[in-house]
């Protein structure tokens, strides 16, 4: 439980609270903790590429319409 930060700068990026179990190895959210936490750049349809909002660390992808609810993306 807690805050998931930047392992480069310590910027709040995901809360626990919305950490869910998804078949792929890495964590997944649905929601960032805040609005400017993450920065975002379309990559390919359905995904966009991910960095923290405040140095820039490459974080991953968020891929829209495949969170544990309809309509929802996965961080």
């Amino acid at each position: 439980p807690g805050i998931y930060v930047c392992a480069k700068c310590g910027h709040e990026l995901f809360s626990s609270r919305a950490k869910y179990e998804h078949s792929s190895p890495w964590p997944a959210f649905t929601e960032t903790i805040h609005q400017d936490s993450v920065a975002k750049r379309e990559e390919r349809p359905g995904a966009l590429k991910v960095s923290c909002g405040k140095c820039g660390n490459g974080l991953g992808h968020e891929f829209l319409n495949d969170g544990p609810k309809r309509g929802q993306s996965r961080f």
